[in-house]
């Protein structure tokens, strides 16, 4: 596959793709994706964290030629990093799961679908001959859990992901203010911004009104930001115990992954749960300000589990050198999401390609510059 051609010249970097999106998208669309919970301290204390990670090349060593392949529960991808589940995602970008769905099968990368995207998990399974992943948020009704469970099983998802770190609905400030709504609040402010995004509005018309595919059957219409809020709080409980997990662990015959892991104590409890994976993540910042970055507990399980499961890692990674740190620091497996998204803001059906391409160019430049053969290896190179 020809990266080269695959990248466009003008946005070689995830900022430069989150600023020509900035001027693409409606500023409420805009800000729901770029926004944190409270002051924003989180999403910047990940990116940063990340970078104050250091790697050693080793100039004079015979490595031959480096590779990108990763094998994760048994399937070799082409990459080690994915795209995250996004909920929401025709807000921000009309058809965008569609988008970056068919980029990820292209580029054999794993695709996490959201319970509340905008795409159902029957079509993400169409796009990708049945290898999109499915992230899980625990519905309280059994019966709506054990429907989606089969729904997944039926639509052949490989992995399935539950979501424990959303106990509660983050704080959101900017949200709050632009009365974030699906379909959008039409308040002057908000059509105004919707009149300046023309390309935007006229994809929605085509596209439609985005709303909860997935969740169609369950979810009453046109929720705004405090109603979904007090839907996602009824309908779905964030709040996890070995109660509400065993019987999902019973009943998906799949891999199993935890997403949302933050310490050493529910690492080890995901182990005895009989997690195949988890996903060492702060939400991208987006429920807890006052957390640690992920990079920081990400060493500290890495150290401790490393062999008794598959530790993967998002929140903060925004390129290459950062896919690398993160994996040198111990995670199996690298996932991102808001860059994917600025890029089909930038882009539109382009998007999805240019950033998977973009992704894998830089990492391997970053694999050859430290002369380190295969992606197991990078943590030889980490300066501790």
């Amino acid at each position: 596959m020809n990266l080269v051609a695959q990248i466009d010249s003008r946005y070689p970097s995830t900022q430069d793709l989150r600023l020509r999106s900035k001027k693409k998208v409606p500023g409420f669309a805009f800000e729901y994706l770029d926004g944190g919970c409270n002051e924003d301290i989180n999403i910047v204390r990940n990116t940063k964290e990340i970078r104050d990670v250091k790697l050693q090349p080793r100039y004079l060593r015979n490595y031959g030629e480096s590779s990108l392949k990763t094998s994760l529960f048994g399937i070799e991808y082409d990459a080690p990093f994915g795209i995250s589940p996004v909920g929401l995602q025709g807000l921000m970008w009309p058809n965008s799961p569609e988008i970056l769905a068919k980029a990820a099968f292209e580029h054999n990368i794993p695709f996490i679908l959201s319970t509340v995207t905008t795409m159902s998990i029957e079509r993400a399974s169409e796009l990708t001959e049945g290898k999109a992943w499915f992230q899980l948020y625990n519905p309280v009704d059994d019966h709506v859990r054990n429907d989606i469970i089969g729904r997944a099983e039926s639509a052949g998802c490989p992995v399935l992901v539950l979501l424990c770190d959303v106990p509660t609905f983050g704080y959101r400030p900017r949200d709050i203010k632009n009365g974030l709504a699906l379909p959008p609040k039409m308040s002057v402010k908000n059509i105004l911004q919707i009149l300046g995004k023309p390309e935007w509005a006229i994809k929605t018309l085509r596209y439609g009104q985005p709303t909860f595919e997935t969740l169609k059957p369950y979810t009453p219409e046109g929720l705004n930001l405090k109603q979904l809020g007090l839907f996602m709080d009824k309908t779905f409980s964030g709040k996890l115990n070995r109660e509400k997990i065993m019987p999902i662990r019973d009943k998906w015959k799949g891999k199993l992954v935890l997403k949302g892991v933050a310490s050493e104590e529910d690492t080890k409890d995901a182990i005895d749960m009989g997690f195949d994976g988890i996903i060492v993540s702060n939400h991208g910042g987006r429920q807890l300000d006052a957390a640690e970055s992920t990079i920081a507990p990400l060493s500290r399980i890495a150290e401790k589990y490393k062999d008794q499961l598959t530790i993967m890692m998002d929140s903060g990674i925004q390129s290459g050198p950062d896919i690398a740190r993160s994996l040198a620091s111990g995670a199996d497996f690298t996932f991102m999401g808001r860059s994917f998204m600025y890029s089909v803001g930038a882009l539109g059906n382009k998007g999805g390609n240019h950033a998977i391409a973009m992704f894998k160019r830089q990492l391997g430049q970053v694999m050859d510059q430290l002369c380190c053969k295969k992606i197991e290896d990078l943590p030889n190179h980490l300066i501790k």
